[in-house]
């Protein structure tokens, strides 16, 4: 028997019985097993049916959330990212913070600008700036991105670094994914690429959009053009 003080509770707030999904299942159940196995609760059965889908709809619901909360920080990581890309005055302070503040924010381990020139010998006024610049032939870029494959080429492209890839220098054994940004300096002028390496196999994936990657190279294109006018 209940006793009667949790009985009398019951009788004035069953809401909490109501709104108890286990405590409803276990009465649900009990209801069943009274009526028998010859009978069927068509009830019971369309009101499981009715959860499975409730269930499912939250799950598609959290993941909409956490998809809106995940492309919002990243959208405020690229801002944050190309606010610190327009700070520096001069060229080479531009590139050597490219691979300093800027990939400290954008949480990758290695930048790389890749600059396209038909000169064999390239200026030694470029060793200054460390191994963020990366001088090679035309075609290179074009070359790398296909990876050997004969796909379409992508303005993003998003995956594992090659096995025998050297674009990352001495870092270059320990980069694991990358994210590659092709580059449209103008008529005239050969192409070029922005790469972004990652320790981490997962931090970039095929699957993921490059819309924000996008905007991130447009802007950089941008400012290159103007540094190289």
């Amino acid at each position: 028997m209940i006793e009667q003080d949790l009985r009398d509770k019951l009788i004035a707030t069953p809401e909490m019985i109501l709104e108890d999904r286990d405590l409803m299942k276990a009465l649900i159940a009990a209801n069943e097993r009274a009526m028998g196995a010859n009978v069927i609760d068509l009830r019971g059965i369309a009101m499981e049916r009715l959860e499975g889908r409730l269930d499912r709809l939250e799950d598609t619901h959290r993941s909409v959330i956490a998809a809106a909360y995940e492309n919002l920080a990243g959208t405020n990581l690229i801002h944050r990212a190309i606010l610190q890309m327009l700070d520096p005055l001069g060229f080479e302070e531009f590139l050597l913070n490219l691979s300093t503040e800027v990939a400290q924010t954008l949480r990758v381990d290695c930048i790389r600008l890749v600059l396209e020139t038909a000169q064999r010998d390239a200026d030694p006024a470029l060793g200054r700036l460390g191994e963020v610049l990366h001088v090679a032939e035309p075609g290179f870029v074009a070359d790398y991105v296909a990876g050997g494959r004969n796909v379409p080429l992508r303005p993003v492209t998003l995956r594992r670094t090659l096995p025998d890839t050297v674009l990352y220098g001495e870092a270059s054994p320990g980069m694991a994914s990358e994210a590659l940004m092709r580059l449209d300096f103008g008529r005239g002028r050969l192409p070029g690429m922005l790469a972004m390496g990652s320790a981490d196999a997962d931090h970039f994936k095929p699957t993921q959009g490059t819309d924000l990657l996008a905007f991130f190279a447009g802007v950089f294109e941008r400012t290159m053009r103007r540094w190289l006018s």
